[in-house]
C-alpha cells in the first residue's frame, strides 16, 4: 500500500529535500519534485533523491507549443524521474509529440521510459472558477473526463485529477488508465487552500492509483510517525 503514496517535497532547500527523504523512504513509495524545489536547487535534485532511496514523480507540468514540450521532455528522461507530467489543456498535438519524444529518448538511453500523465484541473479549482474565470461551460467533470480522454488518445499513460472526478475518468478511459490524486487529505489533517480534497481511503476506494500527500507529512513534528498514521488509516 505505501507504494501508492508520493510525499510532495515542497520546500525551498536540497538539505530540506534530503531530509524528509531520509525519513520518509521506508514509509512511502515516491516523492513529488515540482516548480519550488526545481527551481531552487535545479535538475540534479532528482539524481540525489534518486541517490538517497526515492523514486521521483517530476511535476513540471509542461505546457507549451509541441515542438518546446517535446525538447523538454527529452531534456528531462535522463534524469531518471520514473514519472512526470504536462497539462492537458496544451492540447492533443502537444501531449503526442511529447509522448513519442521521450519514449524515443528513453530508447536511445537504454532505460524504461518515465511515466507521462496529462494534469486535467488543478485541485485547487473550483467549477465556479473554472466556469467563471475560464469559460468552460461544460460541468467540471464532464471537461475532466473529456480531457483524460484526450490523453489516453495522445498516448499518455494516466492523468492527474481529483478523485472526485475518477468515476468519469473510468468511464471515459477504462480500468487500466493511470490516475494519481493530488489534494489528498488525511481525516486529521487541514484542508489548506485545496478546494476538492479527498481522505486517502476514500480516493483508493474510489480507484486511484497514486495518492499525493504534502503538507500533512512535511510540516508534521515527525513526519515518519505521521505517515505511518496515514498508512494505518488506508489499511
Amino acid at each position: 500500500m505505501r507504494e501508492k503514496i508520493i510525499v510532495a517535497l515542497d520546500v525551498d532547500t536540497q538539505q530540506e529535500a534530503l531530509e524528509l527523504t531520509t525519513a520518509l523512504r521506508d514509509h512511502v513509495g515516491a516523492f513529488k519534485v515540482g516548480l519550488q524545489l526545481y527551481n531552487n536547487t535545479g535538475p540534479g535534485i532528482v539524481k540525489t533523491i534518486a541517490d538517497a532511496g526515492g523514486k521521483v514523480f517530476l511535476d513540471l507540468k509542461f505546457h507549451d507549443i509541441p515542438n518546446t514540450a517535446a525538447r523538454a521532455a527529452e531534456a528531462v528522461v535522463g534524469l531518471g524521474a520514473f514519472m512526470f507530467n504536462v497539462h492537458a489543456s496544451g492540447g492533443k498535438k502537444m501531449m503526442a509529440d511529447t509522448a513519442a519524444a521521450a519514449k524515443k529518448r528513453a530508447e536511445k538511453l537504454g532505460i524504461p521510459a518515465p511515466l507521462l500523465i496529462g494534469v486535467t484541473v488543478l485541485t485547487s479549482m473550483s467549477e465556479e472558477e473554472l466556469q467563471d474565470e475560464l469559460g468552460v461551460t461544460r460541468s467540471l467533470p464532464e471537461h475532466v473526463g473529456a480531457l483524460a480522454r484526450q490523453c489516453q488518445q495522445a498516448g499518455l499513460d494516466g492523468v492527474v485529477a481529483s478523485a472526485r472526478e475518477i468515476p468519469w475518468i473510468r468511464k471515459a478511459c477504462g480500468p487500466d488508465f493511470i490516475i494519481v490524486t493530488p489534494g489528498i487529505r488525511p481525516a486529521w489533517a487541514a484542508g489548506d487552500d485545496q478546494s476538492r480534497i479527498v481522505t486517502p481511503k476514500d480516493a483508493l476506494k474510489q480507484g486511484a492509483d497514486y495518492l499525493v500527500v504534502g503538507r500533512p507529512l512535511t510540516k508534521a513534528e515527525d513526519p515518519a510517525e505521521a505517515a505511518k498514521r496515514l498508512l494505518a488509516e488506508i489499511q
